[in-house]
């Protein structure tokens, strides 16, 4: 078992057990900040678990009819689980709008100890993370959520702490409330580009302009056109293009153009690159060869 797996499985069994705990006593203490905290702190649980699925699953091979191989399930396990956020964010807002009408009469204290055992697990379970979070947008998007757990489960302790000492329970709705407002945040950013790569856009970290300065950068290279770009999981991107070769070039010192173009590719994040070569002499009538 590799590394990441191992920190996920501890990331799953720390906020698992953390739910069973803070959900039950929202329950016996009829408080919503625990609930809902513990709502999402479970819809995290269920994230990390759609991650691991992804990341071994975009480890199998390709298949005959799966050319590409389940690389790209990880893209949609991210933009599943900001769904998933956002469906968590209506039933959340709803029950602290009835609630803020009506307040409760809330334990503060038992609230601020519950919460305050959710900053530690948060924490720790976001570190888990921290490392790999800037190679892969599953692992980004579970740091994300746990250390917004942190902030939130901080947010609880002080509201818990002050329905204690001054009675005000309206507190408790009005934490749901600011629990909505982190989660909105945190994933908004996170849907926006798993939507982006769902679709076929050009990874965010790649700028098309600058790919075709590097190709044009190289000696033998006149144009490029035809460039396509899109992500084939969230750690891999692929590039089609036709390179317009100078007419002097030929066949042997075209395949060393393309190489060099390749490990261009390879320092901008791109690992698969198909290129088809032409020639400046050639017609071409498509818009593209501009």
């Amino acid at each position: 078992m590799d590394q990441l797996t191992v920190r996920f499985v501890w990331g799953i069994g720390l906020n698992l057990a953390y739910v069973a705990v803070e959900g039950a006593a929202g329950f016996i203490t009829g408080s919503l900040a625990l609930l809902t905290d513990a709502g999402h702190n479970l819809s995290d649980v269920g994230g990390l678990a759609l991650a691991l699925f992804a990341f071994h699953l975009a480890r199998r091979q390709p298949t005959r009819q799966y050319s590409y191989g389940f690389r790209k399930f990880t893209i949609w396990a991210s933009l599943l689980n900001g769904l998933l956020l956002l469906v968590a964010v209506g039933g959340i807002g709803y029950e602290a709008a009835r609630r803020l009408a009506q307040p409760p009469q809330i334990p503060g204290g038992t609230v601020a100890l519950i919460a305050g055992i959710g900053i530690a697990v948060n924490t720790l379970s976001a570190w888990l993370f921290y490392r790999d979070k800037a190679h892969d947008l599953n692992v980004k998007g579970a740091y994300l959520h746990l250390a917004a757990d942190a902030a939130i489960s901080a947010g609880v302790v002080l509201a818990g702490l002050l329905m204690h000492w001054t009675g005000w329970h309206w507190l408790d709705p009005v934490i749901g409330f600011l629990v909505l407002s982190v989660i909105i945040w945190s994933v908004w950013g996170l849907l926006g580009r798993s939507i982006r790569l769902a679709l076929d856009g050009v990874p965010p970290q790649i700028d098309p302009l600058e790919i075709k300065r590097a190709a044009l950068g190289i000696h033998g290279i006149s144009n490029i056109h035809h460039v396509h770009i899109w992500a084939m999981s969230t750690l891999e991107n692929a590039l089609t293009a036709h390179l317009v070769l100078a007419d002097h070039v030929n066949p042997e010192e075209a395949a060393r153009v393309k190489q060099r173009f390749r490990h261009a590719l390879e320092h901008m994040n791109i690992q698969h690159a198909t290129l088809e070569t032409e020639y400046a002499s050639d017609h071409c009538n498509n818009p593209d060869c501009g």
